[in-house]
């Protein structure tokens, strides 16, 4: 297994720079001395402030550029690329979330499918080593094969968000056959951690315990047939993502003769899934742990709401292969980070 280490000497352009995985990525790579441009435009999906103290965390390094912007603009992606000549182009800037693509679902097409193209195109003109971007477990809508192979069909997306995010996977296959640009997409599985995203379960059920609210939990209350997530924790996936920076997919032949596109896609998830009330519980453990009482939340359950899939089960051969890595974190390890952090931030006890 041969596969090239990061290269400190590189230029790394990181879109969605303030959001979760892309802080946790700049900052990786920024500790290593890699010159990194973020981009981000501060979307009010969730907690800005949130945003904003991902970026303090960022400001101390000097091969640190932020720039405040929408990849849904053209020209100024365009104007980006031409002045920062990044060597590797990151693209995790997204509208995110599979519910509220079911009530907002404009802001996808401008961010996911608009934005992506204009990425696509920037990397067409300023040509990069690789592009790495940010594909999603939704592709894999109710597909009931488990667990799931990147080779899997992926045709019947059950929200907007699966779909713009399938989109994506084309688009850059495209760009790739045509232009010749090397392209990576993950397919991310349930990512968390401290610092993660608000809409996110295990934030929003944290959240909910302290204000004295009850939870909802869309199971139908059957813990028999229970959701299984496949729960990522942010470092695996970070770690995945910069092993495959400096790997860029090549052109090749397949087995009639025919070149393929330098496009590879590769799940990155923990390989493990957990029933959701496995994973609740462990939440209630870890915050019992760090507040030093017993915290048990209020559940109410109710039926599985629309988009969403009753399991995410991630293969992770196509990754090891690649770059000798599969994510570890246990859920306990995970969730235990995430409890301790946020008891700290938000200053609850």
């Amino acid at each position: 297994m041969n596969y090239n280490s990061l290269d400190t000497s590189k230029t790394y352009l990181i879109t969605g720079a303030a959001g979760f995985i892309g802080f946790y990525l700049s900052k990786k790579l920024l500790e290593k001395g890699c010159r990194v441009i973020g981009i981000d435009n501060i979307n009010d999906y969730y907690d800005v402030n949130l945003k904003y103290s991902r970026l303090e965390k960022l400001k101390p390094f000097e091969n640190f550029i932020f720039i405040k912007g929408d990849i849904s603009d053209k020209s100024m992606i365009m104007d980006i690329f031409k002045e920062y000549k990044p060597d590797i182009a990151v693209n995790l800037a997204a509208q995110a979330g599979v519910r509220y693509s079911i009530e907002n679902p404009d802001v996808y097409i401008g961010s996911n499918i608009i934005g992506f193209f204009n990425i696509l195109e920037a990397c067409r003109f300023n040509p990069v080593e690789h592009l790495v971007y940010a594909s999603s477990s939704s592709v894999y809508g109710s597909n009931k094969k488990v667990p799931f192979e990147e080779t899997d069909f992926v045709d019947n997306p059950v929200s907007l968000y699966a779909a713009t995010k399938k989109s994506n996977e084309l688009m850059a296959h495209t760009y790739s056959h045509l232009y010749k640009i090397p392209a990576t997409g993950l397919r991310f599985f349930t990512v968390y951690g401290p610092m993660g995203r608000p809409d996110m379960a295990y934030f929003s059920f944290t959240d909910k315990y302290f204000k004295g609210e009850p939870i909802k939990i869309f199971n139908n209350g059957d813990f028999e047939n229970d959701l299984y997530r496949d729960f990522t924790y942010i470092d695996d996936i970070v770690e995945g993502i910069e092993r495959l920076l400096c790997n860029p997919p090549i052109e090749s032949i397949d087995d009639t003769g025919q070149n393929t596109a330098p496009h590879r896609v590769y799940n990155i998830g923990n390989n493990s899934p957990e029933k959701l009330m496995k994973f609740i519980w462990t939440l209630e453990k870890a915050l019992s742990r760090t507040l030093g009482r017993e915290v048990v939340f209020e559940k109410i359950f109710e039926p599985l709401k629309a988009g969403d899939v009753p399991k995410t089960y991630a293969s992770t051969d196509r990754l090891f292969e690649a770059v000798g890595f599969k994510p570890s974190t246990s859920i306990e390890e995970g969730l235990q980070r995430f409890a301790n952090w946020y008891v700290k931030y938000y200053g609850v006890r």
